[in-house]
């Protein structure tokens, strides 16, 4: 049974590790990345050599493998949820009469923007982009849902941006 157990949770480790790296090659990061890399290898190569010698005899190895890897993969898109790293560009499209009471609680929380004047189905509106850390993403949607002003809000994940206001790399 310990066998089976020791199959399982160097799984769950090696596909969490796996989903870390992955996110951090997307976002750039590819020196933590590498780093990561090479744990997550070595953990797969050592669960090859566990699990593959006797796979014929004990097929429930591969049970406990590919139970290990479910669950790997559920930890670590919570753990990538949870450190939020990276960017994300908000579009927020308000009538333009509620525009100014918009612009200034962003500005109030200290938030950067860029306006644009939009034509809707039924009057003006106006399109706010805001660019800002994943971190910050889901304080900045409760402040809009707070505002009670009339919105529509798409989020959208940004690679890279260069300049702008109140983000740092």
């Amino acid at each position: 049974m310990l066998n089976y157990l020791l199959i399982f949770f160097a799984k769950i480790l090696e596909v969490t590790l796996m989903t870390l790296r992955t996110v951090l090659m997307t976002r750039g990061e590819r020196v933590y990345g590498a780093i990561i890399g090479v744990f997550e290898v070595t953990i797969w190569l050592f669960l090859m050599s566990t699990v593959l010698v006797g796979i014929q005899e004990d097929p429930i190895r591969m049970v406990f493998y590919a139970l290990g890897f479910g669950v790997g993969i559920l930890l670590g898109t919570t753990i990538e949820e949870k450190l939020a790293l990276g960017l994300v560009t908000i579009n927020v499209i308000v009538p333009e009469s509620e525009a100014g009471r918009l612009a200034s609680l962003l500005k109030e929380e200290n938030i950067g923007m860029t306006v644009m004047g939009a034509e809707g189905y039924k009057e003006p509106k106006k399109i706010f982009l805001l660019h800002a850390k994943r971190k910050r993403k889901n304080a900045i949607i409760k402040l809009l849902h707070k505002s009670e002003i009339n919105t529509v809000i798409s989020i959208s994940d940004t690679k890279t941006i260069y300049g702008g206001y109140g983000i740092r790399k």
